[in-house]
């Protein structure tokens, strides 16, 4: 994306934030994708759904078990050990994911790891090479992410009447289409990143905010754009014309099972919309304090947090965009003199929100941001080196999104309920 459409996009929502505690706010400011519509799951889809009926399968060796780099579990053993190609080969099922975090309960008195989520607005591989630079940060620092992949990113702007956006005209988009190379860098860096162990999640389409944005859309209308978005990842073989790339090893409508909302809006209307496809958490709110999450219309709510802005007495919301505006005033370039402190305010307050709940209620910590260089790349700076700083820690489990899920899921509801009460820095009586 250009510097100039940076920072139209940058002042059109400046007027709807604050100047301390910037809320609701999860800005994509990147070059975009595109593609067409199928089916919507049906309303009994879970997250344990069989792969698609009429699909062709090819023989193929069962993966080995690999485990998580924190001690996680094999993979389940009902698979029949075929690869499965799905509608025009654009997807498939090669099995259940691999080197997922064994969800296991809790011993009573047991002190819970702390869990930190990294997770990406857009996911597009662009010539920055930012989801593959963080790819290569998490092996390295023994996590697992969540990328949520707008579903656009997979669609040439020649093809982009296939997308019909609710209130908007046809091929509308509040972000630009990606090139036809980002597409194939894109699709290359998604199958990667899930064979690693990382989620695929979605961040919708059009990165529509404010009128007739998000907030503005029914249930319906986010039926249609979420409908859409799997579509376009079902079907990005058929709208790009690629037939030389391997199909991408997963099931969308198996593996996508939450997201975040362009500029976190919309929430309301969109977990009701969330039902038909299985949907596990939702990541929109538009921010609360470090505690331990809670299910909002039976969806796990992992809203982003209030961390402690270095050397001030407020809090700034745990993504890039919210600290560029407490120190550049929104600005995407600011004072290149001041970017070394920039940065280090940014890791500072990382890290500060990460030792608050790790010495006390061990709450999750959420951290989200965009593949951006903003003010001279010092926010994907500062995420890379919290990341390699707190993730190889004892006892602390950097995981995705679904990790958390799944682990929260088999966790003992009352002591969920009692440690929702506790201060950030309050540290129940563990077991030791």
């Amino acid at each position: 994306m250009t510097d100039t459409r940076a920072k139209s996009t940058v002042r059109r929502i400046r007027a709807r934030l604050t100047r301390r505690v910037v809320l609701g706010l999860a800005v994509c400011l990147v070059a975009s994708g595109s593609a067409a519509l199928v089916p919507l799951v049906s309303d009994d889809a879970s997250d344990d759904r069989t792969p698609q009926q009429g699909t062709r399968t090819v023989a193929a060796p069962k993966p080995t078990a690999r485990e998580h780099p924190k001690g996680g579990g094999s993979p389940e053993e009902d698979w029949d050990g075929k690869i499965k190609i799905l509608g025009d080969g654009s997807t498939s099922y090669t099995g259940p994911q691999p080197a997922q975090l064994k969800a296991e309960r809790l011993k009573p008195g047991e002190r819970p790891p702390q869990f930190v989520v990294f997770s990406w607005d857009g996911a597009l591989e662009g010539d920055d090479h930012l989801f593959s630079r963080f790819r290569r940060a998490a092996k390295e620092s023994k996590a697992h992410m969540t990328f949520f992949l707008t579903g656009i990113y997979l669609l040439p702007e020649d093809k982009r009447d296939l997308y019909r956006p609710p209130q908007h005209r046809t091929g509308a988009a509040a972000i630009s289409y990606p090139t036809r190379e980002h597409i194939r860098m894109t699709l290359e860096q998604l199958g990667d990143a899930w064979r690693e162990g990382n989620e695929i999640g979605s961040h919708f389409n059009g990165h529509f905010c404010d009128r007739k944005g998000g907030g503005d859309w029914s249930k319906d209308e986010w039926i249609s754009e979420i409908g859409q978005f799997y579509s376009f990842v079902q079907n990005w073989k058929t709208n790009t014309g690629y037939k030389d790339l391997d199909p991408l090893p997963f099931d969308p409508t198996r593996e996508v099972v939450g997201g975040r909302a362009p500029c976190l809006e919309g929430q309301k209307t969109l977990l009701p919309a969330t039902r038909p496809f299985g949907w596990r958490y939702d990541a929109s709110s538009p921010g609360d304090f470090q505690i331990w999450p809670s299910r909002k219309n039976g969806v796990w709510d992992f809203p982003l947090q209030m961390l402690p802005f270095p050397g001030k007495d407020f809090q700034v919301l745990s993504m890039d965009f919210n600290f560029l505006y407490n120190q550049s005033e929104g600005e995407v370039e600011g004072d290149p003199a001041k970017y070394a402190t920039w940065r280090e305010e940014a890791r500072s307050a990382y890290v500060a929100g990460f030792e608050r709940v790790f010495h006390g209620s061990r709450a999750p910590l959420f951290i989200g941001n965009h593949f951006e260089d903003w003010n001279g790349g010092i926010y994907m700076d500062a995420a890379e080196e919290t990341m390699r700083e707190v993730c190889p820690r004892k006892e602390v489990r950097c995981v995705s999104f679904r990790e958390l899920a799944d682990w929260l899921d088999v966790q003992d509801p009352k002591v969920l309920a009692q440690w929702r009460n506790l201060d950030p820095a309050q540290p129940p009586s563990w077991k030791d």
